[in-house]
């Protein structure tokens, strides 16, 4: 988990791909870990034996009943193997484990940047629609960023 904030840690502070602004400590990172594995909703790793190379979840897309069945897609990788093809075999993997669990939609919401465009590209890659955009919904590092919405079905093809 150490390993993993870290990876975390390194986007929170210098990229827009997720929010946060606060790193969270180790500790609240295990509480995410565990609360996905109540709900048995993946989080995968990947690794070269020794160190951690990225990771991914799939998670609640909302807390509502209604939504059961929606998830949405985390992805990120450790800095210095960006373009390694660790987020195509992160992506395929999460997708294959929520196609297991029968989940219905798979989602992604990403910032639109060209800070981001790899995410989206990786994205389309796994058949995921751009489906709306907000404008100006966030704001971080002195910008004002809009989120694209990403979807795909998971029912058999």
């Amino acid at each position: 988990m150490p390993a993993i904030c870290n990876i975390y840690a390194h986007y929170v502070q210098t990229a827009i791909c997720t929010m946060e602004v606060v790193p969270p400590t180790v500790a609240a990172m295990q509480m995410r870990l565990e609360a996905l594995q109540r709900d048995g909703l993946p989080w995968l790793v990947a690794s070269d034996g020794r160190d951690v190379l990225g990771y991914a979840y799939a998670g609640r897309y909302r807390p509502r009943v209604g939504y059961y069945g929606t998830v949405e897609t985390s992805i990120y990788l450790h800095p210095d193997h960006v373009g390694r093809r660790i987020g195509q075999a992160l992506l395929g993997a999460l997708i294959e484990e929520c196609v297991a669990l029968a989940l219905r939609q798979i989602v992604a919401v990403i910032v639109d940047s060209e800070d981001t465009a790899g995410s989206i590209r990786l994205h389309e890659r796994f058949g995921f629609k751009r489906v709306g955009l907000f404008e100006k919904v966030g704001h971080k590092l002195g910008r004002d960023v809009d989120t694209l919405l990403m979807q795909r079905s998971l029912a058999a093809r």
